[in-house]
């Protein structure tokens, strides 16, 4: 495989996802995208999670998230870049403590409801953004002084000094929160989603995590795939 097609992807609109030179040494990420979106209020990923949900509580009830190895992959990702998952939660962890908790997920639309149930069985912080509101290329990168975005729900992402992603217009992503600028809306009809691990995750189980993304969109949301790719990592 060569270089360009271990770090960057050509995406099918045009424009590259690419993993800044910086980080090649600390990043592998699965990138898919999907049109055909329908956004609606059904609720069987919503459902799927809950049975999800019942099954992790038998097994991990009681251990502490350190101690669960699902969570290790997402951990391991945020002390590379220098922040205490205890004090900054993977997306993937805050799902899993939710659950251990016995409290259900929020339930948005089947959109969020599917990536959620996505990032609670494979356990690794996933990014979803709307295409259309995305600009020309798309780097993952580490952020700069000053660099932020509004997230979802809550204040500004900070993303000084830690891993995020960026396009023409500014960062809109990282895998503690996606932002309000790129988020999925009623309107939304194509999705880029890209699912974040250390080098060490195998690619082969990287690509089928992208395959179980894709045919759980395709049941609760009707998308299609239209384009895949594994960044990172050894060839």
């Amino acid at each position: 495989m060569s270089e360009f097609g271990l770090f960057q992807t050509v995406r099918p609109g045009g424009g590259r996802v690419e993993i800044a030179p910086d980080i090649r040494d600390r990043l592998l990420c699965g990138v898919l995208e999907l049109e055909g979106v329908a956004v609606t209020q059904d609720t069987g990923a919503a459902q799927a999670s809950e049975a999800l949900g019942a099954s992790l509580r038998e097994i991990f009830t009681g251990r502490l998230p350190s101690k669960i190895p699902g969570l290790q992959e997402a951990r391991a990702l945020y002390k590379s870049f220098g922040v205490d998952p205890s004090r900054h939660r993977p997306s993937s962890e805050a799902l899993l403590r939710r659950v251990l908790k016995g409290q259900s997920l929020y339930q948005i639309s089947n959109v969020v409801d599917t990536c959620n149930l996505a990032s609670l069985s494979f356990l690794l912080p996933i990014g979803m953004y709307d295409t259309g509101k995305l600009k020309g290329d798309v780097t993952l990168r580490v952020g700069e002084p000053g660099e932020e975005y509004p997230g979802i729900r809550k204040g500004p992402v900070h993303l000084e000094g830690r891993l995020g992603l960026f396009d023409l217009d500014g960062p809109f992503g990282s895998p503690t929160s996606d932002s309000a600028r790129t988020c999925a809306t009623d309107s939304t009809t194509g999705l880029l989603a890209v699912i974040m691990a250390t080098p060490s995750y195998q690619r082969d189980r990287m690509d089928d995590n992208l395959g179980n993304f894709t045919h759980l969109f395709h049941q609760h949301c009707g998308a299609r795939e239209i384009h895949r790719a594994v960044l990172g990592g050894t060839a």
